[in-house]
């Protein structure tokens, strides 16, 4: 409500206090009838009220509304205040209307006539008026009947600052309404140009209306991208005196900075040198001046400072193309960590945790290793210690893994309950992904079990199951250490669980020595038996049938457990026939048909970890690059494995899908259902009763990115994102052989009707390329991510990449991308160790000008030697070292293998520092190979 004045609205004011005055609600209820009571005599009886008391009695009715009750009158008299000329009067009237006035209500048409007329008044206070009503009404009504006028007012060189202002945030209102509003064509270039605003607070309100443009359409507005760098640099370039009007507490223009920030984490990093080198040094900039002392020791400078910090921090993961600038945020963000300040803590983890994702900054990441384990353990903030476990579970890799889920099950044990459940799916999942010695990876999962067992779902104690069926080499190990966890006296249900299935298969390896003997074993497991409930004794059931066969001796024993009163006649159907049945198999069947019955479970076909799908679900969010990736997976004796789960068939059985045939021999078989990598097939059979659990797990951001050219040097990562969906891949190549998943996420909250993914133009690929797509399925549900495999064999060389078309149905409204598959030449190259003279004979051989092809450019990412190895190694080239005389340049080999050839090539790349330049040579046996790796590695720096 506006503030009542002394000198104005004084009958207001006492109604104000006598409703406030009011002892009771009836009191209250009765003093406002009888107000609306006097309100409505007047407009109907009294043809003389003028402006002042229609403006009074229109704000008693407002007043009247707020406090919760229907207001059925009053409306014409709102909107004859819309033609007074006087501010205050026109001002309540468009409170009225916003608040009050239904968009189907009869009074609409004169509405938009009254704001129409103020659009085209020449005070500017009249303009703002109708254009705050039209935002605050916001109807596709409104957008229609001004979907001309506001971007004209807009982009118009006569409207003064402060409309422009209003007439950006008011369009983006109507923009959020009805997206059809946005005029295309010469309007796009008129908009982006209001980044060139003398006015920075039209440059601040236009901000945030680029950006929802870009959103939905990035391309047509793609020429934001050098304005805002520019407009950035003159902001972090200045002083706090150069923006006076516009500095908050000696940072200048804070507001405008993060809003520039984000607006370019909608695209990749800038094509155009000049742009990219410019918006390098802003980020760089804003590193430095975080790193100089505090002009003030108020939290507000500190706030506006770290919010630009951030954002610029943000950018830069997103672009993942600055190995310098990736370290420089990452070191930065190593000071937050023993900040006082709870949520700069919180924030620098979050940020770390993106940073341990890229490539060149993870291992930057992991100098701060010892830092986050204490944060973790000693944070009082539980939300901190939260994020803490996230940035070790993202840092995590071979060389610290150990170290890691140690550390977190030694904090398990004293940790919170609400993030116990997911710290226990982060440790198996490492202990898997990462495990070389298996003995440690079951160790690993029996202490889950044992500290934190209530927290363990069955996922986890599945998935460790398979794996021990699934190696030779642990299953002994993995009887022996589950029969000493079950000596415990208070032991978990879950491991009762576990060693019941493990014992069952694989308990005769470790009946040699008396101290687990067969009696032993099963005394052991039948001391559990009525502590546990139905469904764990039915697995136990199945094992004491599975030591009939293994150990004749304690038949007798067993079949006395069958016949026993609360086994036979249990109420638990489940219970009561495997009692029988297992009792009459024992019985009647031979020796022979025993042993075939009751054989040894054969091996799970590898898939990926069910694990990975439940953490998803409890933490829905981006998916990192290190959860795109499928979990550690275990060499078999054959590539394509069929499963025959045969030793039940009186009870129940879980069906199993062959094992997609493993092109590469990488032991990564996709999934065979909707739910792709992360499904698994769980244990079934006669012990899980036939149960099975399918998990789809949710994947988001909000950022549009598409660069396929990132992945030239690598391997996994997002491909592409927007508000809809994010594209995840991971490649996987050998010789002539590739194998692309292309992981899709749905990032909304409503399915996504008619999904389809297919090759664009395959015959022009037919002869280059024998590409394989599997179909994917047709919905793809809110929050859920899916998998589709591509298999590929590279026939001959090929220049450019293959794209395929992704087209759905998001809220009725049809959608359709293009993106590039990341499947360049390079991804075929085998690595060549040459010595030096082997090396340079080739290098002589191959001189000649068709295969020969030569590139000078200059360096737009700066010249960090290391980045540059990285950067070769992940072309696909062997790198050789201490070949060429000068120790600054690179040379490398590799072969191209294709179906009808194998063209051998040889590079050169030598930088120039001081001139800031590269000459990169290729040499090859087939022309069109070297022009092609000559273009493709240029790109990369």
């Amino acid at each position: 409500m506006p503030a009542v004045r002394g000198d104005g609205m004084r009958g207001l004011a006492v109604f104000i206090s006598d409703i406030r005055n009011c002892k009771s609600k009836e009191a209250e209820v009765k003093r406002i009838n009888k107000e609306l009571a006097n309100i409505r005599s007047k407009f109907k009886g009294d043809k003389t009220l003028d402006g002042y008391q229609k403006k009074k009695y229109v704000c008693k009715l407002l007043f009247i509304f707020l406090l919760g009750h229907d207001i059925d009158f009053g409306h014409m008299e709102a909107v004859n205040l819309l033609s007074s000329n006087k501010y205050s009067e026109k001002q309540i009237g468009y409170l009225f209307i916003s608040v009050l006035v239904n968009t189907n209500s009869d009074l609409i048409n004169l509405i938009i006539q009254s704001i129409k007329n103020d659009l085209a008044s020449r005070n500017p206070i009249h303009v703002n008026l109708a254009m705050q009503c039209i935002a605050n009404i916001g109807s596709r009504e409104m957008a229609e009947a001004f979907g001309y006028d506001i971007p004209k007012l807009l982009v118009s060189g006569d409207t003064m600052d402060v409309v422009k202002q209003s007439a950006a945030l008011c369009l983006l209102r109507l923009f959020r309404t009805s997206q059809e509003i946005i005029p295309g064509g010469e309007w796009t270039s008129r908009i982006v140009h209001l980044l060139n605003d003398q006015h920075l607070g039209v440059v601040t309100a236009a901000a945030s209306l680029i950006d929802a443009l870009v959103k939905r359409n990035p391309d047509e507005y793609k020429g934001c991208i050098s304005l805002a760098v520019s407009r950035l640099s003159r902001i972090v370039t200045s002083s706090y005196t150069d923006l006076q009007d516009y500095t908050y507490y000696f940072v200048p223009a804070p507001w405008l900075s993060v809003k520039l920030l984000r607006l370019l984490q909608n695209y990749t990093p800038p094509e155009d040198p000049g742009v990219r080198g410019r918006l390098n040094e802003c980020l760089e900039t804003i590193l430095n001046k975080a790193q100089e002392p505090p002009k003030s020791k108020k939290v507000q400078h500190s706030n506006a400072k770290n919010a630009v910090l951030f954002e610029a921090i943000s950018l830069i993961i997103h672009n993942d193309s600055e190995p310098n600038l990736l370290v420089r945020a990452c070191n930065q963000l190593g000071q937050f960590l023993s900040n006082r300040e709870t949520n700069l803590r919180y924030l620098a983890l979050e940020s770390m945790c993106l940073l341990a994702t890229s490539e060149f900054s993870h291992e930057a990441v992991k100098k701060h290793q010892e830092v986050v384990i204490v944060s973790m353990k000693m944070e009082k903030d539980v939300s901190v210690r939260q994020q803490a476990v996230d940035l070790l579970y993202a840092m995590c890799d071979r060389s610290n893994a150990e170290e890691i889920v140690q550390e977190m099950l030694n904090y398990l044990e004293t940790a919170d309950y609400s993030i116990r459940e997911e710290m226990v799916l982060k440790v198996a999942i490492l202990a898997e992904k990462y495990a070389t010695d298996y003995t440690w990876y079951v160790d690993v999962i029996l202490n889950l079990i044992r500290i934190a067992g209530d927290y363990v779902s069955e996922e986890v104690w599945y998935r460790v199951i398979q794996i021990v069926i699934n190696r030779d080499d642990v299953q002994g190990y993995a009887a022996k250490t589950v029969f000493e966890a079950l000596q415990a006296p208070a032991c978990h249900e879950n491991m009762v669980k576990v060693g019941g299935y493990i014992l069952g298969e694989f308990g005769n390896l470790i009946a040699g020595d008396k101290r687990s003997a067969p009696i032993v074993q099963f005394q052991l497991l039948h001391s559990k038996y009525h502590l546990c409930s139905p469904m764990t004794r039915a697995l136990l059931l199945s094992t004491y049938v599975k030591f009939v066969n293994l150990f004749p001796e304690v038949k007798q024993v067993v079949q006395e457990v069958f016949r026993q009163h609360s086994n036979l006649r249990s109420a638990d159907a489940e219970l009561q026939q495997r009692a029988s049945e297992y009792l009459q198999l024992s019985i009647i069947a031979s020796t022979d048909v025993l042993a075939t019955v009751l054989e040894e479970m054969p091996s799970f076909p590898e898939r990926e970890s069910s694990i990975l799908a439940v953490l998803k679900k409890k933490k829905p969010g981006r998916v990192p690059e290190n959860e795109i990736r499928p979990a550690l997976t275990h060499n078999m004796n054959s590539s394509e494995h069929t499963t025959n789960h045969n030793s039940n068939n009186l009870t129940s059985s879980a069906a199993t899908n062959n094992a997609a045939t493993d092109l590469l021999g990488l032991s990564t078989p996709p999934a065979p259902t909707n739910t792709g990598v992360l499904l698994d097939v769980l244990v079934g059979d006669i012990y899980g009763g036939g149960n099975a659990i399918n998990n789809t797990p949710s994947s988001t951001i909000q950022q549009n990115t598409y660069n396929p050219k990132k992945f030239i040097c690598k391997n996994n990562g997002v491909l592409f994102e927007n508000d809809l969906i994010q594209i995840g891949v991971k490649c996987e190549f050998r010789q002539n052989l590739g194998r692309l998943g292309l992981f899709y996420g749905n990032k909304t909250s409503f399915p996504l009707q008619g999904f389809t993914a297919s090759l664009l133009n395959p015959n022009e690929w037919v002869t280059k390329l024998s590409l394989q797509i599997k179909p994917v399925e047709p919905v793809l549900d809110a929050g859920a991510q899916i998998q589709q495999m591509v298999n590929v064999e590279c026939v001959e060389d090929y220049t450019d990449a293959p794209s395929m078309n992704i087209s759905f149905i998001y809220n009725n409204v049809p959608q359709k991308l293009t993106i590039k598959l990341p499947i360049f030449i390079n991804k075929f190259f085998e690595p060549t160790e040459m010595n030096g003279e082997s090396f340079f004979a080739r290098w002589k051989n191959l001189g000649g000008n068709p295969q020969k092809s030569q590139l000078i450019f200059r360096a737009t990412q700066g010249m960090d030697l290391m980045a540059t190895r990285t950067k070769l190694i992940g072309f696909g080239m062997q790198l050789l070292d201490g070949i060429d005389p000068n120790p600054d340049n690179f040379v490398c080999a590799g072969i191209v293998h294709t179906r009808t050839q194998q063209i051998g090539c040889l590079l050169r790349l030598e930088p120039n520092k001081q001139a800031q330049m590269y000459r990169l040579t290729v040499r090859s046996s087939k022309e069109s190979v070297s022009q092609e790796i000559c273009e493709l590695l240029s790109d990369q720096f």
